[in-house]
């Protein structure tokens, strides 16, 4: 599943619920790709983080 941007403009409490569902997902064993500005509240949920700076890689880890 491909999510663009899923916490823009979103109030907190919603961002809970998104998260939740998410989470379900990946237990699931879905995978899913998140595309963020909102670094935070993306990697709070991600197994595995790029940042991407004009088309490349510039690092990649673990977010924990």
């Amino acid at each position: 599943i491909l999510l663009d941007e899923p916490f823009a403009g979103i109030d907190p409490i919603s961002i809970i619920d998104i998260k939740r569902i998410i989470t379900h997902l990946q237990q699931r064993g879905i995978g899913i790709l998140i595309t963020d500005h909102n670094v935070r509240e993306t990697l709070d949920i991600c197994q595995s983080a790029y940042i991407v700076d004009q088309g490349t890689i510039i690092a990649e880890g673990s977010p924990s």
